[in-house]
């Protein structure tokens, strides 16, 4: 008998139990202390984490979470288009609400990011989190794996940044690879890595 965890595509209704697992798993992350301001902060997390974490990825069917949203991965896919203009407004207008001050030097600091993605249409891995209680046994890399499995099976690489090296040791685990690092922009408080993972030549080819 398999203990793997059964993973689903998330839906509509998995929005506000997957924005509460992203925003559970990254108090303790070091760009949320950086890129938020301390007033609010659990607010402005959790306001993130519903709209870019969850609601945007879940609308565009590119979020995977276990079967009881204890972990969760929300993809842009590489044909992603704009989101719907209804959707765009509410971004626009909280997008300064959630990072207030901060907002420059985060935007900022995402391009700075950019010249290690790939050229070519990738899959871009936006955020991942598994609930403190749920941790260690797996799950996040299990919810990475069907997009993982697409990229293999489609000759697709798949790419994302991160600001720890403990998530560079563990994305590495998943076969990505450092392609570029910086430190963020104006203060260079945090340091930058962007990671690839190229599809698996044995399962594209198969």
């Amino acid at each position: 008998m398999s203990d793997s965890p059964v993973v689903r595509r998330a839906t509509r209704a998995d929005v506000p139990r997957l924005a509460a697992t992203l925003a559970a798993a990254y108090p303790d992350y070091r760009w949320t202390s950086w890129a938020l301001p301390e007033d609010g902060r659990t607010q402005r997390l959790h306001r993130w984490a519903e709209l870019w974490g969850a609601l945007v990825p879940v609308l565009d069917g590119t979020a995977w979470v276990t079967d009881d949203v204890t972990s969760a991965a929300s993809w842009v896919a590489p044909d992603a288009g704009a989101p719907a203009a209804d959707l765009q407004a509410v971004i626009d207008r909280d997008l300064p609400r959630v990072f207030g001050p901060r907002q420059p030097v985060v935007l900022a600091s995402e391009r700075l990011g950019a010249p290690g993605r790939p050229e070519e249409p990738h899959w871009w891995l936006h955020a991942v989190g598994t609930r403190p209680a749920g941790r260690h046994r797996g799950l996040g890399a299990a919810v990475l794996r069907p997009v993982l499995e697409r990229c293999d099976a489609d000759g697709v690489p798949a790419a994302t940044t991160v600001y720890t090296s403990t998530a560079v040791r563990w994305l590495q685990r998943s076969g990505f690879a450092v392609t570029h690092s910086t430190r963020t922009a104006v203060d260079h408080e945090l340091p930058i890595w962007t990671l690839v993972r190229r599809p698996s030549r044995d399962q594209a080819e198969a």
